[in-house]
């Protein structure tokens, strides 16, 4: 046997045995069960008092799911093999960054906190979290004559990376 022939050998060897032991690229996996074909994502209940913030999750809740998986999204839970529910438990607004000079805040953050579960037709919860905590940062212009209300773009972003985050954890089942 020639030397090389060894070496290629036990890398082809490593390179199967490797290739079995479950690993896989971020986001590509699927651990919801095979049945599923339909889920309906209904509109999120809100305990703040940012009203359109659960209507912007549930928006883009749907439109992750429909961009990243394979599953038909629908409104009607009757007619879906699982169920997509959320609820904004609160919201927090506050100054995170204060200007020296006048003293106003030049910076701010959301924080909010949801719920959210996937259960199947039979209602067993295949997803479940009970209580997430997001955060979104933006900026407040110190100056009166050039006031531009950032928080509504920062509620907007902060729903974005929020259905990222969910899809993301249902997939992978995290």
């Amino acid at each position: 046997m020639k030397r090389g022939s060894t070496g290629f050998s036990l890398c082809l060897a490593l390179s199967f045995a490797l290739s079995a032991c479950g690993y896989h690229v971020a986001g590509t996996a699927n651990l919801l069960p095979t049945e599923i074909h339909t889920i309906a994502v209904v509109p999120w209940k809100n305990a703040s008092i940012q009203y359109k913030l659960s209507d912007y999750l549930a928006e883009s809740v749907s439109r992750e799911m429909i961009t990243r998986t394979h599953y038909k999204i629908v409104a009607d839970p009757a007619q879906a093999d699982a169920v997509l529910s959320g609820a904004v438990a609160n919201l927090f607004s506050s100054a995170t960054v204060a200007d020296p000079v006048t003293g106003r805040s030049s910076g701010a953050q959301v924080v909010v906190l949801i719920q959210v579960k996937l259960t199947d037709k039979n209602g067993k919860v295949l997803f479940d979290r009970p209580n997430v905590e997001y955060r979104e940062r933006y900026e407040i212009s110190v100056s009166p004559q050039q006031y531009f209300d950032e928080a509504p773009a920062a509620v907007q972003r902060l729903s974005r990376d929020v259905a990222r985050t969910i899809v993301s954890a249902i997939l992978e089942n995290f």
